[in-house]
């Protein structure tokens, strides 16, 4: 058995299965899962078509750097979207979802023969930053972070003798779960420590196209083209069709940057064996080509977010995003819970799950960001969630007035 897996800590999820197992909703209450960050909009119909059109495809073995048809669609999509140029053939490559992509890319570049190999990644985070650092044998650095300025990054608290042993950096913008957007200047920051310092960028933006300003959020190779590192030296993003189109069963999204890591990429997945059905192919070649039913999804968590932040507001510290569909609450210290035990709490009075902040942190210099503070997915129909928002406002107004 590899003995790397023992290092690898309970998914959230299943840590909030625990959490829970003991609480039952109380009789005749209908539970309302904030939980899970999955898309429960409706999947566009044309998608779906796309994906029964023509079932040949499944008759033959897919090329693992994809068809030149999606790949063209995914370059097409990013130019309209950030104003970059990618070379399709070299500069990116189809992926089945983010989440499968960040694990095998971290496998492909950490070198966990040098002493003390590190990846540097916020905190909190999404765990697959720490579960791929780990099995792939280096060691997570957890960054400190600001709770007054959305939970942003203090890279310059990272000490030089950690960015002189770190080969990959994680960054996520819009965060999960925070939702906040990297800047320019912090994106400069990065580059310049990255030229320093000889480490990759990972630029985790599957929440790109759910945001609730005017200026869509900046993409990292957005950012490299406007400071003119047009190469994208050491950086790759990695996108997705699940948030944007309501298609998270597809599992389908693409890397594009650095056309040496793509190359590299590239041959790690050709063993690893993650090519692309050609269905599949097919029906993200239609997603990627059409940006209305974005626009009407994007309108949809925007009416939804417009009708449950102001209520939440009254009873937790919470406020709008900048982009995703979480809403990252921090829970009023009257209470006297625990950030798991409001979870466990909450769901045992009024039948509504939430995600308990700590578990998507690590204590670090005697700290856990996350603690005390909830994550709330907005995936369900606005009516639900506004339900459930007035649920968790009763449970904290009775509470307070016990």
């Amino acid at each position: 058995m590899n003995p790397l897996l023992s290092r690898l800590q309970p998914y959230p999820f299943e840590r909030l299965r625990q959490l829970l197992a003991t609480a039952s909703p109380p009789q005749g209450l209908r539970p309302i899962s904030l939980g899970i960050g999955e898309p429960r909009h409706a999947t566009p119909e044309f998608v779906t078509q796309a994906l029964c059109a023509d079932l040949s495809g499944l008759a033959k073995y897919p090329a693992t750097a994809g068809e030149p048809a999606l790949r063209d669609a995914c370059a097409d999509w990013a130019r309209k979207r950030y104003g970059i140029e990618i070379d399709a053939a070299s500069q990116l490559l189809p992926v089945n979802g983010s989440r499968e992509a960040l694990f095998a890319f971290t496998q492909t570049i950490v070198d966990d023969s040098q002493p003390g190999a590190c990846v540097v990644f916020p905190n909190p985070f999404y765990q697959i930053y720490e579960g791929a650092s780990l099995l792939a044998g280096a060691m997570p650095y957890y960054t400190a972070s600001d709770p007054g300025r959305n939970f942003a990054v203090d890279w310059d608290a990272v000490p030089d003798e950690v960015w002189g042993k770190t080969q990959l950096l994680f960054v996520c913008s819009p965060g999960n779960p925070t939702g906040a957007v990297m800047p320019l200047q912090e994106w400069a920051k990065l580059f310049a420590l990255s030229d320093r310092h000889g480490f990759v960028i990972a630029s985790d933006e599957c929440y790109s196209e759910i945001y609730f300003t005017d200026e869509p959020p900046l993409g990292g190779l957005q950012a490299a083209t406007l400071l003119g590192r047009a190469d994208f030296k050491n950086l790759l993003m990695f996108t997705s069709l699940s948030k944007r189109s309501n298609v998270p069963g597809l599992r389908s999204g693409f890397v594009a940057g650095d056309a040496d890591l793509i190359r590299a990429f590239l041959l790690y997945r050709t063993y690893h064996g993650s090519a692309m059905s050609p269905v599949i192919q097919a029906a993200s070649i239609a997603a990627w080509r059409d940006e209305e039913h974005v626009l009407r999804n994007r309108a949809l968590y925007q009416h939804k977010f417009d009708q449950v932040t102001p209520l939440l507001a009254r009873v937790l510290d919470v406020s709008l995003p900048d982009a995703g569909f979480y809403l990252w609450a921090r829970i009023p210290e009257e209470l006297g819970l625990s950030d798991t035990a409001f979870a466990r709490e909450l769901y045992a009075h009024q039948g509504v799950t939430v995600l308990p902040g700590s578990y998507l942190a690590r204590e670090a210099r005697g700290h856990n960001p996350g603690a005390q503070r909830v994550r709330m997915a907005l995936v369900a129909e606005v009516d639900e969630c506004l339900e459930a928002a007035q649920r968790i406002a009763q449970f904290i107004t009775r509470r307070l007035q016990a």
